[in-house]
């Protein structure tokens, strides 16, 4: 009947590609003339089979369920990509209605980490931000915000460029706010990171910001077509004397920056074409308003933007067209009381009670018509922000705030020299 290796070897071979039929008997295979240890021997190969066939279904179980992990985990990583991306979308739309907000969401969110660092990575990189958005952020008067002001900076590289160069550079990645005091946080941190840069260049940081609000300045004044008397390089010349900490500066580099912005405005950046910086650039101010409407009286959440001597109202801020367009001249500004919103102010006609404001809107089928407001009421969040528009619109009526922030800041300048 054959030995007992011959044995294992057949019982090996079947254990391989098993040929016992249904219905056989397992013990018509084994030997009756073996003796009590060859017995004891196949019966321990026989344990030893089945110990195996249930190793490698086992294995199998085990390498099926390893598949199905690999499988779930690719599905769940897309998953978990997929909602991050949608998180991430959500989050960058909310930064673009309320930039505080939005930073909150994306760091509560584990997308973004709550350094200066990270922040300002965030907003350098600008993907799908609204550039409106970013500038007010940064032009925050609070520590945090500040130092994500400095972070952003720290990213521009300003060594060996011009200072209009450098002001491109700067002025495409967001959109200057039009409250004074941003601007003027921002304009000193640029002025602080150019002369970092560029050390030896100016006497001063003050010399770097006086002259970065020329430029800006001459820039309008070149290129805004309400703008009739234009500079000329000498009166430029003549605008920056004393500036460099008593001493003047050379007067071929005044002459580069005079032709650099002659030659080409600054560019203004479009947010994928949606935003308003490429008509608005540079505001005296702007923000969110409720204004009263004139047949239908009710209040109705606008974007609000003063330039130019008009003030704009949008819809949404990344509307590429004013809902309305509201002419200051000849208008005055008043505070006024209301029973139903607080911190109102209106403008209105002097001294014609009843006559309607030149005014424009556009109208839901897309139809601009004129306005019938003989006085438009408006209402600001805060007392606080009531004050600082009314006082923006006086000086928009009046002359253009910058020349006051430059004038304060030339009047700083000699105030030290003169210690």
């Amino acid at each position: 009947m054959g030995t007992v290796s011959e044995l294992c070897a057949s019982s090996f071979q079947a254990f391989l590609c098993p040929t016992v039929r249904a219905g056989t008997p397992a013990a018509a295979s084994v030997p009756d003339d073996l003796s009590p240890e060859e017995q004891q021997e196949l019966e321990s190969i026989r344990r030893r089979k089945k110990e195996l066939l249930l190793d490698i279904q086992k294995l199998k179980d085990e390498i099926e369920e390893v598949t199905c992990e690999i499988e779930n985990l690719g599905v769940t990583e897309e998953r978990k990509s997929m909602q991050r991306n949608k998180q991430m979308a959500m989050g960058r739309k909310k930064f673009n209605m309320d930039h505080t907000k939005g930073i909150r969401f994306l760091i509560d969110s584990s997308l973004l980490k709550n350094t200066s660092e990270d922040i300002a990575k965030f907003l350098y990189k600008g993907e799908g931000l609204n550039k409106t958005a970013i500038g007010d952020y940064l032009g925050e008067r609070d520590d945090f915000n500040i130092k994500v002001l400095h972070a952003f900076l720290e990213l521009h590289e300003f060594t060996d460029l011009n200072l209009v160069q450098a002001l491109r550079q700067f002025l495409w990645s967001f959109r200057l706010p039009g409250e004074a005091q941003k601007i003027d946080r921002m304009m000193e941190a640029f002025a602080q990171r150019y002369c970092h840069c560029n050390p030896g260049v100016f006497q001063s940081t003050d010399t770097c910001y006086v002259l970065s609000f020329a430029v800006i300045m001459l820039n309008t004044s070149l290129h805004n077509p309400n703008v009739k008397d234009k500079p000329s390089v000498q009166r430029f010349t003549a605008m920056n004397r004393g500036i460099n900490d008593g001493g003047d500066l050379p007067e071929d580099l005044l002459r580069n920056l005079y032709e650099s912005i002659k030659n080409e405005p600054f560019k203004i950046p479009e947010d994928d074409g949606n935003d308003l910086t490429h008509t608005f650039f540079n505001p005296d101010r702007e923000g969110w308003l409720l204004k009263l409407g004139g047949r239908m009286k009710t209040w109705k959440r606008r974007w609000f933007i003063l330039t130019d001597n008009c003030l704009y109202y949008f819809e949404y801020t990344t509307d590429k067209e004013p809902r309305g367009i509201i002419p200051l001249e000849n208008l005055s500004i008043r505070e006024v009381e209301d029973s139903k919103k607080p911190n109102c102010f209106e403008l209105f006609i002097p001294n014609h009670k009843d006559q309607v404001i030149k005014a424009c809107k556009t109208e839901a089928d897309g139809r601009v018509v004129e306005g019938n407001h003989t006085f438009y009421r408006i209402s600001a969040p805060t007392a606080e922000e009531k004050e600082e528009w009314i006082k923006s619109i006086k000086a928009a009526i009046s002359k253009d705030p910058f020349y006051e922030m430059l004038a304060a800041r030339k009047k700083k300048v000699s105030t030290l020299r003169g210690l």
